[in-house]
């Protein structure tokens, strides 16, 4: 192996010297002093810092929010005109969109003609229930007569009864009477001691004592005829009585009927009411003022409830959401005064005050909140929503709902 020989330039002779010679003592103080000044300058730095974010927490994680109404159809049916356009402002009650009405307006007709009858029925129920109520009372006046009339007869057949049995008695005391004037007449005939013209006098008086006889019995047996034709009538004028006394139930029916007429009354209003509002739906007005949004529908189209026609965004009234750290909102109040920079307008500052802090993180309020019991768990710093109101917009600064924002709160802490 060969040795090789290493030359020394005259400048790497001459590096070599410098690294080796001494520093000069008069460089070490300023050394010192432009560290010194650097050291201080940090700190005045890192001071101004601390005093100027002192009291105050900011997040760049806040979007301007607004009301945004999605519009629906409430009935099924086909469009047949749209009214509005995508970003057109619309007034409350501008009408939007327009469906086919025809079989609402139909089902209208139908249950206003059930209406109609219900009523109807409901007049002729409350006349049968007056007719019903008269009648029971004039039917019970007239049954308690019909019993005080038989029972009147009743008496006065026995009372002919009696009469007749007397006038059968004088009539039997008259033919024996005539009877004993008879014999003694042909007795006194045989004798020679009347003329014959006086027995034919005493056997024609005798001839109709018989029949005044038979004629009293006969009177008696029409009488007692005519007591059990009275105890009849007594007994058809009771069963008229009780006929008549059962006149409040058939009143309570009456009455029942009327109750039920009133009802179908009712069930053909509420028909017919849901009948107007089903074709109310067919016309679908603005509910608040705003701008169209996400417009989806269109003429000839089939719509339903399920499926949104369109959306409707409130310029009018528009806040602030910053979603702070946990680690951020332990000195952030309701009232608290902040400073708000919009993206969408550079250079310029928005005042502002916090309304109200969310009672929970944005995840826990999430469609589906973590479950930290399972798995393997991560921490991870959470965020509080804090609502932030504007409190004086300016003039001609038009806010959109998810507008990027930057929130500064005073917290005076």
């Amino acid at each position: 192996m060969s040795t090789a020989v290493m030359t020394r330039t005259p400048l790497a002779e001459a590096a070599s010297d410098a690294a080796e010679a001494p520093v000069p003592a008069k460089k070490k103080p300023k050394a010192k002093l432009i560290f010194g000044g650097l050291a201080v300058a940090l700190a005045a730095t890192g001071g101004v810092v601390w005093a100027m974010g002192r009291g105050k927490e900011s997040t760049d994680d806040a979007f301007v929010e607004g009301h945004v109404a999605s519009v629906a159809s409430r009935a099924q049916g086909q469009v047949i005109k749209v009214n509005v356009k995508d970003n057109q402002l619309v007034e409350v009650g501008t009408v939007l969109v327009e469906i086919d009405d025809r079989e609402a307006k139909s089902a209208v007709r139908t249950t206003e003609a059930d209406l109609q009858q219900a009523k109807a029925n409901l007049v002729a129920m409350e006349v049968q229930l007056a007719l019903t109520t008269k009648n029971v009372e004039a039917m019970l006046r007239q049954a308690k007569g019909g019993v005080v009339t038989a029972s009147a007869m009743a008496g006065s057949s026995r009372a002919t009864i009696d009469q007749s049995k007397a006038d059968v008695e004088a009539a039997e005391s008259r033919r024996a009477l005539a009877e004993i004037d008879l014999k003694r007449s042909e007795k006194l005939r045989a004798d020679g001691a009347v003329a014959q013209a006086d027995l034919d006098t005493r056997r024609a008086a005798f001839d109709q004592a018989v029949a005044a006889v038979a004629q009293a019995r006969a009177r008696q047996q029409s009488a007692e005829s005519g007591t059990t034709s009275a105890a009849g009538s007594i007994e058809t004028a009771q069963g008229r009585l009780i006929a008549a006394q059962s006149g409040p139930e058939q009143i309570d029916a009456a009455r029942a009927a009327v109750a039920v007429a009133k009802a179908r009354v009712e069930q053909a209003e509420a028909a017919a009411d849901r009948a107007r509002l089903l074709l109310s739906y067919m016309v679908i007005k603005a509910q608040m003022r705003g701008v169209v949004s996400r417009r989806s529908v269109e003429v000839g189209q089939t719509v339903d409830p399920s499926r949104p026609l369109m959306a409707i965004s409130a310029l009018n009234d528009m806040w602030v959401v910053a979603n702070f750290k946990e680690d951020q909102i332990a000195h952030i109040h309701d009232g608290e005064s902040a400073a708000l920079k919009i993206d969408a307008f550079p250079g310029r500052t928005f005042a502002g005050h916090v309304d109200s802090v969310q009672a929970g993180s944005g995840a826990r309020f999430s469609l589906l909140p973590p479950d930290n019991a399972s798995g393997n768990f991560t921490k991870v710093v959470q965020r509080i929503p804090v609502l932030v109101r504007i409190d004086e917009k300016p003039e001609g600064v038009t806010l959109r709902p998810g507008m990027s924002t930057y929130v500064t709160i005073k917290t005076g802490e």
